[in-house]
């Protein structure tokens, strides 16, 4: 931990994870903030996919979605999840495992109503990760939830967010020759002191 210094110094992970994204939103092309986000079924088969990380809370990392879609369905099974962000023009990734719990109040609410009316709409017509006959059957869905709605749809009561209470948070950062620097902050549970590990490349 000693030489835990530059870009990977400080006390607080949420703060250093905080500036990583700064950093990448300045440089990344696109969506700087999307982690591949993996959960696991009820069998324990993996699966994973793209979703925006929407906040980095003093002690939680938070996105949306809706919750009767496939990685919602996992999540409330296993109450578990990881992901990665990796950012291509920074040469470096941020890797966190940890408990998941639903953000279903005033906070959901606000982010609802901070998105496009284009989204909120696109919210209700939605019944994510379910079979689809065609793009026109779901255009045509949106066109009765905005006669219904108007221009100011109230959050539907199946979309929400998730927090990720991490146990495990990894900085990890190119280095010449594959011998990157990379960084483990782990802890039991939430109540326990951060522990930090310099590992391997």
């Amino acid at each position: 931990m000693s030489d835990r210094s530059g870009i990977f110094a400080g006390d607080d992970p949420f703060q250093i994870a905080r500036n990583w994204l700064a950093e990448a939103e300045a440089k990344e092309i696109n969506d700087p903030n999307a982690i591949a986000l993996s959960t696991v079924d009820a069998d324990g088969l993996p699966n994973a996919r793209m979703v925006l990380l929407k906040d980095i809370e003093a002690d939680a990392f938070v996105f949306y979605t809706n919750y009767e879609s496939a990685k919602a369905g996992e999540i409330d099974q296993a109450g578990k999840a990881a992901f990665v962000m990796h950012w291509k023009s920074l040469r470096r990734q941020l890797r966190v495992r940890g408990l998941v719990e639903k953000e279903d109040g005033p906070q959901a609410d606000d982010y609802y109503a901070s998105r496009s009316i284009k989204s909120r709409l696109g919210a209700w017509a939605s019944r994510q990760s379910r079979p689809l006959d065609s793009r026109a059957s779901l255009m045509a869905e949106v066109a009765r939830v905005t006669a219904r709605y108007g221009t100011n749809p109230p959050r539907p009561p199946f979309w929400g967010g998730y927090r990720i209470r991490p146990v495990e948070i990894e900085f990890w950062a190119d280095g010449a020759f594959r011998l990157h620097d990379r960084f483990r902050w782990a802890r039991k549970d939430m109540s326990a002191a951060w522990t930090v590990d310099r590992l391997n490349p």
